[in-house]
């Protein structure tokens, strides 16, 4: 894609960041996070639960002057995409999150506090008089539609579950979204003027810290006690970009929510796949077809047809560059906020975002690429970006949270 094209994406993205600062209910939803996490001195033990878009993880993590260690070691982890079938409810989602309790051993629960990374739009509550601070859900994405927890606490409901079915009162939950669990675990490098937590995988989103005084629809009294930054997850995802394509639309057509998650529906890795069918509608493919399934193709170009690879590539790198785009239009909103940033970390999961072509950039170093150039179009020279991976974050990212 043309780069003033991208350049007017990030522009865009800039003005419906900021409106969603100013008021509820936009596009681009900015929900706070009312959580301060810490970044040095982190100690104790704290159970780290992660519902992402495919996979559900589960962890004891005990944090000794900042080192954490994990039990089971990188933690439990199961395929969860049973959650999106037609029927599946509330119960069942509860019972397959209660699975791996027992093989954690947990003694004195009473004491032990609960972080939940929940990978979906949820509106953060204020800390209760236990110490949770928990979240409502807003709506499903990533074609999950578990409708009767909606508006619902989803904390609480997960503790009432464990306490009633497993006979485990943990002390407190705290929940945050996954991009600002990304966020909290890349804290700890302090040597950075802004940080971002990036998702890049079955769906996408962003978060940042952002300057409390910019966030004009909190209320004094939300402000209060938070410090000179709030934790914001803006719901990326819903952003509707401009120069989408006719296979664009098909897709969107075809989906669950029409009209929702235009952004997300570019570019993440569950629905790729569906680009690539949607420009070969009469071909026949297997039905779980992926971002996975484009990378195959890209890296062993020569068992599929030359057309088949070019339009592959074509959606990959399309998917990186508008990435770069809305990494672009957020850095600009903190440049705006704090003119001063000279250096900004990007805490990235996904394994979109992390994927590897064999011959070739990969799709990580796609994205770093644009993002440079976009930066230095804006007239940003003098700002240094730095992506992070770290194995785990997600997780440790809870753990952050239950801790702080």
């Amino acid at each position: 894609m043309e780069t003033e094209k991208l350049k007017q994406i990030a522009l865009d993205l800039k003005a419906k960041i900021e409106a969603g600062l100013k008021e509820d209910k936009q596009e681009i939803l900015c929900l706070p996070t009312f959580i301060n996490p810490k970044t040095t001195g982190i100690n104790g033990t704290a159970v780290a639960l992660d519902l992402g878009g495919t996979n559900y993880r589960f962890a004891r993590i005990d944090f000794e002057n900042g080192e954490s260690t994990f039990q089971p070691k990188n933690g439990w982890k199961r395929d969860l995409q049973e959650m999106k079938t037609d029927g599946y409810t509330e119960e069942n989602l509860h019972e397959a999150q209660a699975e791996p309790l027992n093989d954690l051993k947990l003694e004195n629960v009473n004491d032990i506090p609960v972080g939940y990374t929940f990978s979906y739009p949820g509106k953060s509550l204020p800390k209760s008089k236990d110490g949770s601070s928990d979240a409502k859900l807003v709506k499903w994405t990533k074609r999950v539609n578990i409708s009767e927890m909606v508006g619902k606490e989803v904390g609480k409901s997960l503790l009432d579950y464990f306490e009633k079915e497993k006979h485990l009162k943990f002390k407190n939950i705290k929940v945050i979204n996954d991009t600002v669990a990304s966020l909290f675990a890349g804290l700890s490098k302090t040597d950075f003027d802004a940080h971002i937590g990036l998702i890049v995988g079955t769906g996408t989103n962003m978060a940042a810290l952002m300057q409390t005084d910019k966030i004009e629809k909190l209320t004094a009294e939300q402000k209060e006690g938070m410090g000179v930054s709030i934790p914001i997850n803006l719901e990326s995802g819903n952003f509707h970009p401009r120069f989408l394509t006719i296979y664009d639309e098909m897709v969107d057509a075809n989906s669950d929510k029409p009209g929702e998650q235009r952004f997300e529906k570019a570019i993440s890795g569950d629905y790729l796949g569906e680009i690539f069918k949607a420009v070969y509608p009469l071909d026949e493919f297997e039905e779980k077809f992926n971002a996975e399934s484009l990378t195959t193709m890209l890296n062993y170009p020569a068992r599929f047809k030359d057309e088949y690879v070019a339009s592959a590539r074509w959606i990959y790198e399309r998917s990186a560059q508008l990435v770069a785009a809305s990494l672009a239009g957020l850095i600009l909103v903190l440049k705006s906020q704090k003119p001063d940033i000279k250096s900004v970390l990007i805490t990235a999961e996904g394994s979109l975002f992390w994927s590897e072509i064999l011959k070739g950039k990969n799709y990580s170093e796609m994205v770093e690429e644009k993002l440079c150039c976009l930066i230095n179009d804006f007239g940003y020279e003098d700002v240094r970006v730095e992506f992070y991976s770290l194995e785990n974050a997600n997780l440790i990212g809870a753990a952050i949270a239950a801790l702080s």
